[in-house]
């Protein structure tokens, strides 16, 4: 509250977390969501689906009651170096894309983080509805992100800490400016680390 009755905006105004990452956090462990992938897919299909509802109520709640659109939403355990695209299809993205796609449809603004690499699944992250949402890359390829994703999100991010942490104020600048200059081309872009 006093920071915004100083003028600064909060960035988020609420967070939830895609289903399988809430099950696979706060009920089944990693190594447990793993396995069930295996073991017992469909009982983790129909968990996904009902953390769904609570993971939807918690951001629109919260939205409500900061008065900021923003709903981030950190990814970790559908990149790349957990699930095949084929389990990201099938266990992942249908419920995270139907809490993305509810939260739009209400005037609010996913922004999910993919912390690590998810390069592979671009073409399947683009399903969402144009202009409504804001993807931040940690370690994907924001190039190939820019050509996937680039008229359907605002992505963000891709400033690398150890490049910050050990490079020369001359190499910050030169991959910034490539950043501006390729991802920012045409708009959509935020420049983060």
């Amino acid at each position: 509250q006093k920071a915004r009755e100083a003028g600064f905006p909060m960035q988020f105004g609420a967070l939830t977390q895609a289903p399988f990452d809430t099950l696979g956090d706060f009920f089944r462990g990693t190594k447990g969501s793993m396995l069930d992938m295996y073991r017992r897919p469909d009982k983790v299909l129909k968990a996904c689906e009902k953390l769904y509802e609570f993971m939807l109520e918690i951001a629109v709640n919260s939205t409500k009651a900061s008065g900021n659109p923003r709903v981030f939403i950190p990814l970790h355990k559908g990149l790349d170096g957990f699930m095949s695209e084929e389990q990201f299809k099938k266990f992942f993205w249908p419920t995270l894309r139907e809490l993305m796609v509810a939260l739009i449809d209400r005037g609010l603004t996913p922004c999910p983080l993919w912390e690590g690499d998810c390069t592979s699944r671009l073409e399947i992250i683009k399903d969402i509805p144009e202009g409504k949402a804001i993807y931040a890359f940690e370690a994907t390829d924001i190039f190939k992100a820019k050509q996937v994703l680039g008229d359907r999100v605002c992505i963000r991010g891709n400033v690398p800490l150890s490049l910050l942490a050990t490079g020369t104020p001359e190499d910050v600048r030169a991959y910034c400016k490539k950043l501006i200059d390729v991802v920012g081309k045409d708009g959509g872009y935020i420049m983060d680390a």
